[in-house]
């Protein structure tokens, strides 16, 4: 019995390796550099040790705006995106002749380059001086007056980066859920088909209690992924994220650690830290309402 554990940690001893030097190793360098105080890259020296990172970085006006943009991107993307995909999930479990091929076509923005959808929605968003971009077309058909959602007011920005998000994260979701309802037994259905329950009713008393498991994997990571969001922002205004007044939590990070004015790795690191608490926060409050809501 011993020579097969000790077989057995053998076996595990690359994995813990990688998992020791690539997320244990950075962690705690993270927590260690966030109590450094006055700590850069350019002094390699701190000038004290204690809470006065965090002080200044909830001080920062750039880091209120980029927490502002965070929470407003969480707040209408993750609802949104898995109501929108359960809904066309329901609609591709529907049809089960041509249902293959709906999934592949909406999964196919998953394995496109971020980057490259940025510029696709710069081309239907961007009003320049040569074209007004392609939905302002459209909104003029309607009678409406023409938007400039790229460098125009700030809810024309929020608004074209969270369709953008909703639009990058709904293939996944879908996928997920289609399969999730392909998996819950016909036996069920069946049984409510003979007692002729509504729709609504089997649709809120089978359908939801047998999918609550797939739901709220994707609640869960869906707020993790918004918490994280970078590149969309990215890909859409700009690397000059403070200008624009469009930075995240994670472009902030960034930019303290390797921007403009940045090479500060204790700020960058006591924002990480507010960020971390913050998604563990949000998980704990999703794990317990799930004790209640999930059904597995």
């Amino acid at each position: 019995m011993e020579k097969n554990n000790r077989k057995a940690w053998l076996y595990l001893l690359p994995a813990i390796a990688f998992l020791v030097i690539f997320m244990v190793y950075p962690l705690i360098d993270v927590i260690i550099y966030s109590f450094e105080e006055g700590y850069t890259f350019a002094s390699q020296t701190k000038t004290g040790v204690g809470f006065g990172n965090f002080g200044d970085v909830l001080r920062d006006p750039y880091f209120l705006q980029a927490l502002k943009n965070t929470f407003i991107l969480v707040l209408i993307t993750v609802p949104l995106s898995t109501a929108l995909a359960l809904l066309i999930s329901l609609g591709i479990s529907s049809i089960n002749k041509v249902r293959n091929l709906f999934q592949t076509v909406y999964f196919l923005p998953y394995v496109t380059n971020t980057l490259a959808v940025g510029l696709v929605f710069m081309i239907l968003f961007d009003k320049t001086e040569h074209t007004e971009g392609l939905v302002n077309v459209i909104i003029r058909l309607f009678g409406g007056s023409s938007v400039d959602f790229i460098d125009g007011p700030y809810w024309a920005k929020i608004l074209v980066l969270s369709v953008y998000t909703i639009w990058i994260v709904l293939p996944f979701k879908i996928l997920l859920l289609t399969s999730a309802l392909a998996s819950v037994k016909q036996d069920y259905y069946n049984a409510a088909m003979i007692d002729n329950t509504p729709k609504w009713r089997v649709f809120t008393k089978i359908t939801l209690p047998m999918i609550s498991p797939t739901l709220f994997y994707l609640v869960i990571t869906g707020f993790i992924g918004a918490f994280k969001a970078y590149s969309d922002a990215v890909a859409l205004f700009g690397t000059d994220l403070n200008a624009a007044e469009m930075n995240t939590v994670v472009g902030y990070i960034y930019t303290k650690l390797y921007g403009e004015g940045g090479g500060s790795p204790a700020l960058a690191s006591a924002a990480a830290i507010i960020l971390f608490m913050i998604v563990l926060t949000v998980t704990v409050i999703n794990l317990l309402v799930s004790r209640k809501h999930v059904h597995y």
